[in-house]
């Protein structure tokens, strides 16, 4: 059994709180340290969050540990484009030795998206999105060298990318999905991730016998 820690600073934490929690756990000797992704608390009304990014803290992190998994729990699919995703984890893998993880989902709170002016359109959009977003990134991680990718989709366009980010992991960093759908989610897990993240409470057993299903 592989256990993490999960950091979700529900009140914000600065950058150097986080190295120190990502410290304390690997000193535990826990596998892997987690955060999430967001740029409001989830408690809303706190006029004293300061939030942080997920991935810039993470690549600082990187560099101060040397064993355990550093990843997001979850990365809203509708704060980055899918290419600057790619990069992103993929700096973070070659600054970690190859210990990222890339956890990711539809996005699914609204007022932080309101808060911030990021799009936030309806939850089968957001699905569409994840789904042609998982396309791009495992497309430009997995492209044999020299050789092109294009995509032509609904939300993304890209031109025959060839500048791919360079990974320390082969073939890609492990990815996580997660989210509380109870039949989207599930088919997305088992089409693009390794392992799906579905929290607890009402329907988790359903929604993991939905993936195994799949």
């Amino acid at each position: 059994m592989k256990v993490r820690v999960l950091m979700e600073p529900r009140h914000g934490a600065t950058y150097d709180r986080i190295v120190a929690m990502a410290k304390a756990t690997e000193e535990a000797g826990f596998d892997g340290f987690f955060r999430g992704d967001h740029y409001l608390g989830i408690d809303s009304g706190d006029p004293d969050y300061r939030p942080t990014d997920s991935w810039t803290s993470l690549a600082g992190v990187a560099i101060e540990t040397s064993r355990i998994k550093l990843g997001t729990l979850m990365t809203a699919g509708t704060f980055r484009h899918p290419g600057v995703v790619a990069n992103a984890v993929a700096t973070v893998d070659q600054m970690s030795g190859g210990r990222v993880v890339l956890g990711i989902g539809t996005g699914w709170y609204e007022r932080e998206h309101k808060a911030f002016g990021i799009p936030f359109p309806p939850i089968g959009e957001r699905f569409d999105r994840l789904g042609e977003a998982m396309q791009i990134i495992l497309g430009l991680w997995t492209t044999p060298p020299g050789e092109p990718f294009s995509f032509d989709g609904r939300f993304w366009q890209l031109e025959e990318a060839r500048n791919f980010p360079v990974l320390v992991q082969k073939p890609r960093p492990e990815i996580v999905i997660g989210g509380t759908g109870p039949r989207r989610t599930p088919l997305m897990a088992a089409r693009y991730a390794d392992e799906f993240n579905s929290g607890a409470g009402h329907g988790v057993r359903e929604r993991f016998e939905n993936v195994r299903r799949i």
